[in-house]
């Protein structure tokens, strides 16, 4: 089971990045510690299912949920799962596999059962404590950058901050791309203050007009970012926040947008 939750190819890219166990200051040591990948399996055994910590089948998977809770705690503070998935997105672009001429933009409500930070009231939940998943993605539906904000804030308060935030991916030679050509987005982006934003940044604005006729055409671009999101749903703790933690969840986030970057890399060979 371990293999099959940790596959070779996402261990042998995870573990050069995972921080040095702690050292042991007692002569007599206790327990042995876990091994990574075993608790790396419950992480993503949790993530795939959406069981809560505490009903992870230690016998199946080979450690607690406590175990598997803590590792995610400490590879978050460490910064793990950001590098994770710039270190993927380099690979598909030396495969040539991202487009990032055409990007696409769009968020997703999810209800937050526990409340925390990064949570509102939805307005499509009525009302609910709920939280939204913003994502950016390339014309293959390749996330590139994902954040975490309150089901109340409106999609267009993340435009600016997820385009800055698609890391400088390397993998070709010449300089880093870090910027679309042109960015779709849907109706809820429709304001000419950040189409000149975007503008300045050297990106063209492809984005719907409230109160014009359906039809425009830029639906046959921008369906990938749905498609994203049905891929993200797919794992089921991330239809349902259950995470106080903001930075628990968002690690959970950008975990399994790194599988999706990898199971792309893997179709393509």
């Amino acid at each position: 089971m371990i293999s099959d939750l940790v596959p070779d190819d996402l261990w042998a890219r995870i573990a050069p990045m995972l921080p040095p166990p702690p050292q042991r200051r007692h002569r007599y040591t206790g327990r042995h510690r876990t091994c990574d990948r075993i608790a790396l399996a419950g992480i993503i055994f949790v993530l795939r299912t959406g069981v809560t910590w505490r009903d992870v089948p230690r016998q199946e998977v080979g450690c607690s949920g406590v175990t598997a809770w803590r590792r995610l705690r400490d590879w978050t503070e460490a910064g793990v799962w950001p590098r994770l998935h710039v270190a993927i997105l380099t690979e598909l672009r030396t495969a040539r596999l991202l487009e990032m001429d055409d990007c696409a933009i769009d968020g997703s409500h999810i209800r937050a059962l526990k409340g925390g930070a990064h949570t509102g009231p939805s307005p499509v939940d009525r009302g609910r404590p709920g939280s939204k998943h913003h994502v950016i993605v390339d014309r293959h539906g390749t996330p590139l950058a994902v954040s975490l904000t309150g089901g109340n804030r409106h999609d267009v308060t993340q435009l600016m901050p997820l385009v800055d935030a698609i890391p400088r991916i390397r993998g070709l030679r010449g300089r880093p791309r870090h910027r679309p050509r042109c960015l779709y987005a849907d109706r809820g982006y429709d304001f000419d203050k950040y189409r000149r934003l975007l503008r300045h940044r050297g990106i063209a604005p492809k984005i719907a007009r409230r109160g014009a006729p359906h039809g425009s055409g830029l639906g046959k671009t921008r369906w990938v970012v749905e498609r994203t999101f049905a891929w993200l749903h797919q794992f089921k703790r991330l239809r349902i926040r259950y995470e106080i933690r903001a930075d628990f969840h968002l690690a959970l986030l950008q975990l399994a947008c790194s599988i999706i970057c990898l199971r792309r890399l893997r179709t393509s060979f």
